[in-house]
């Protein structure tokens, strides 16, 4: 069992890492990138969704009509994102305000739908806790990541909680302010992309 669990765990800090292994919740990804502090604060809010809708799902499982699950898990998903909205507005609103819309988007996430259809809806209560909380850590550190190379090549900064930058590159870096656009958010994405898939491949 605890073997199982680990198993479940682990997979998605790598092998089913969401942006870069299954390439899922690719919009709030490019979307809230451009700071670390924003990627961790999407990540952790995710996770959370992911946690207690992936327990509610598995709990419900068998009391759900198969005919309307996938209604039954966005009612369920909604009622988790509007807790952590409610929890941000009112411990981290300057955070909120950054993420914005994406915070409420996360119904639609397909990650979260995702694991409560491929995984929760199957499962136990254990497993499905193991599930989401190993793909939420992970998709916080693809974020973390990603927002990392945005933030300190496109701004030289990189501030990771708080508004104030924890390190910050010498007077004659000049950032490519082009990282920090949409554009540059693809281009972000698919250079992480090559280097997982180059080391996947090693």
């Amino acid at each position: 069992m605890a073997q199982s669990l680990v198993k479940e765990f682990t997979k998605g800090l790598w092998a089913e890492i969401p942006p870069f292994r299954l390439v899922l919740g690719l919009c709030p990804t490019l979307a809230v990138t451009k700071s670390v502090e924003n990627g961790i604060g999407m990540g952790i809010a995710t996770t959370f969704v992911l946690v207690f809708s992936n327990l509610l799902i598995s709990l419900l499982r068998n009391v759900i009509p198969s005919k309307v699950r996938i209604a039954c898990y966005i009612v369920i998903v909604a009622t988790f994102v509007t807790i952590t909205e409610l929890l941000m507005q009112a411990y981290t609103y300057e955070l909120f305000l950054k993420l914005g819309i994406f915070i409420p988007l996360i119904v639609v996430n397909c990650i979260v739908l995702g694991r409560a259809e491929a995984f929760a809806g199957k499962n136990g209560p254990l497993p499905s806790i193991a599930d989401g909380l190993g793909i939420g850590i992970g998709y916080t550190f693809s974020l973390a990541a990603l927002g990392a190379v945005r933030e300190l090549l496109g701004n030289g900064t990189l501030t990771f909680w708080g508004g104030t930058a924890a390190f910050q590159m010498g007077p004659d870096f000049m950032p490519f302010r082009f990282l920090l656009e949409a554009p540059g958010a693809f281009v972000g994405l698919g250079l992480m992309l090559c280097v997982m898939n180059l080391i996947g491949k090693k």
